[in-house]
């Protein structure tokens, strides 16, 4: 059976909602960034608040904020080559304050306004976090120095220092409040009327290029060899001459470069190289011209050059431990702590972001409605989530047994049994019919209709429709498809695939396909409507197998724990009456 303990609810709500947030990221992101619109940063992080606000109407789970921020962060790059630890770091802290703080204060208005004003904020305390990190303290020291220069300069009465930061803080908890506020506004509306969309459509895909580097050789050693060489070279460059710390820093970003081509990438962004000359000169200026030590400018383009060395060591090496980060040895280890649910919560969020990027409206109808379609996004992020939980709990039973065992009578007493225990079932089976006592071949037959059609023929071009008893009623002529000693009807198979889309469609309890065999492994006849049903369908399955194939159909089609039944060691009755209690008690 499907484990069920595999994900809680509040993991599959937070994949929804985190892919929800990763595609407003992903679209709307790379728009804001090429437009080079201010405060881009901001109206993405606007977006994650209301979508957790209005969401927070709905799904009332605890956790759920923090899950869908830390799906979103590691979905943020849509690589899985690499972690980039500025951009995961800024969603994960925004929606883990904003969870704070609805637990302490309540889900409520003023926690809501307090947690999009903490979240907001999260963007200018990590850019000054990161300007250390990367620079060190010394670039507080300039800045420092530069406010005080100013305030002489201007001969202003209060302290600069702090101004532009206050003023800066006062910009992002605005964007915060106002966030809240429409957060608030879609969050009420979504639970007095569903029906407020902008379409009603049916999902569609989006075809997303996944970048995955299944080449690349992963390697503990080397993330620890990673983190030592990272660790050294911080320390090298604050203790040591420079005729040490210059050639052993580009010794080791060559080494990162070559086994990870992406570090070189990081060092060739023009921003980067803006940012290592406005640095050296302010050094300079502060050491020579504010400090009035003109005999000690070359100390200043020195102490420049380090901050700047010390800059490259840092994000070269962020991004190549980020690299070594998605090891699956890592990913499987983060599976048996309390993070267990992570990865496929994760695989579901990766999952349901074609559908959700394929379900947003056009940029036109995003600026000129932005509320509405924020609205929409929470419908049908609510649709995602019960698809994906009706999917996640549904239960795929195999029926085996070996060549000429009776599978399909089985199948008909089995079915008489369900009926008893008002169980509804679709899907097809096939008979079959013979011609002066040998087989001929097999009929279709719709299990909901009882209409039957001529599927499979032994070497015959002519298609006959026989009764029950097995005598001709009808010859005509029709199109067929070789397939080993047989000729199959290309109409019925149509027909049949037609069959199971409308049972798929419905409120059957139950769907059966007999039988899955050598043909569908090798990609033919139901191979496609298979993979269908058990990856777009949230509907119980059963599937007649013959019992020498049942491990290749289960990795095939990924059926994890199916509920096996053979039909040697088991009565249909017996069989009907487990089916029956397993698809009553799912229903409770």
């Amino acid at each position: 059976m499907q484990d069920r303990t595999q994900l809680s609810d509040t993991w599959l709500k937070a994949s929804v909602l985190g892919s929800t947030w990763a595609a407003s990221e992903i679209i709307l992101g790379s728009f804001l960034h090429n437009l080079r619109i201010p405060f881009n940063g901001n109206i993405l992080t606007a977006i994650g608040l209301v979508l957790m606000i209005s969401a927070a109407y709905k799904w009332s789970d605890k956790g759920l904020f923090w899950r869908s921020g830390l799906i979103c962060a590691l979905m943020k790059t849509m690589s899985p080559s690499a972690v980039i630890f500025g951009p995961m770091i800024a969603i994960f802290m925004e929606s883990l304050l904003f969870e704070i703080s609805v637990r302490i204060i309540g889900r409520n208005i003023a926690g809501f306004l307090l947690g999009s004003a903490l979240a907001m904020s999260w963007i200018l305390a990590q850019k000054i976090i990161n300007f250390i990190i990367f620079y060190g303290f010394n670039i507080v020291e300039i800045y420092t120095q530069l406010m005080q220069f100013a305030k002489k300069q201007l001969n202003f009465n209060y302290d600069l220092v702090w101004m532009p930061i206050l003023f800066l803080l006062i910009i992002y908890i605005s964007f915060g409040l106002f966030a809240a506020f429409i957060g608030i506004r879609i969050g009420k509306k979504l639970i007095s009327k569903d029906d407020y969309i902008i379409n009603e459509t049916q999902s569609k895909p989006f075809d997303i290029p996944l970048v995955k580097n299944s080449s690349f050789k992963y390697s503990i050693y080397w993330l620890i060899t990673n983190f030592i060489m990272l660790s050294g070279m911080l320390l090298l460059i604050n203790i040591s001459e420079i005729f040490i710390w210059v050639p052993s820093t580009l010794a080791v970003i060559a080494i990162w470069s070559y086994r990870y081509k992406r570090g070189l990438k990081q060092l060739a962004r023009i921003k980067f190289w803006i940012f290592f000359i406005i640095v050296t000169m302010l050094a300079a200026f502060t050491i020579t011209f504010i400090q009035g030590e003109n005999s000690n400018w070359l100390n200043g383009l020195l102490i420049g050059l380090k901050m700047n060395f010390r800059a490259a060591v840092v994000i070269v090496g962020f991004s190549v431990i980020g690299t070594e980060l998605y090891n699956p040895a890592i990913r499987s280890f983060f599976s048996r702590t309390s993070f267990r649910q992570l990865p496929f919560a994760l695989e579901l969020a990766f999952e349901s972001l074609p559908f959700i990027i394929g379900n947003l409206p056009d940029l036109k109808s995003i600026f000129r409605k932005p509320v509405l379609v924020i609205h929409s996004m929470l419908y049908e992020a609510e649709k995602r989530f019960q698809f994906l939980k009706k999917r996640l709990y549904r239960n795929v039973f195999i029926l085996t047994g070996s060549i000429d065992s009776g599978k399909t009578t089985f199948v008909k007493e089995l079915l008489l049994y369900l009926d008893s225990e008002n169980i509804l079932t679709g899907g097809v089976y096939a008979e079959k019919f013979y011609n002066n006592g040998s087989i001929a071949g097999y009929n279709l037959v719709n299990i909901s209709t009882g209409e039957k059609a001529v599927f499979l023929m032994t070497g015959s071009k002519v298609c006959n429709s026989h009764s029950d008893t097995g005598a001709d009623e009808t010859v005509e002529k029709c199109n067929t498809t070789s397939i080993s000693k047989y000729e199959i009807v290309t109409e019925t198979l149509e027909k049949g695939k037609l069959w199971l889309q409308q049972v798929r469609n419905s409120d059957i309890d139950l769907i059966i396909i007999d039988e899955i065999g050598k043909w569908e492994l090798e990609d033919h006849v139901w191979s496609q409507t298979l993979s269908d049903l058990t990856e777009n369908s949230g509907q119980n399955l059963l599937i007649v197998v013959r019992d020498n194939i049942v491990d290749k159909v289960e990795k095939k089609w990924k059926i994890t724990n199916p509920a096996i039944f053979h039909i040697e060691k088991i009565s249909p009755a017996d069989c009907g009456k487990k089916i029956a209690g397993i698809i009553k008690n799912k229903q409770e």
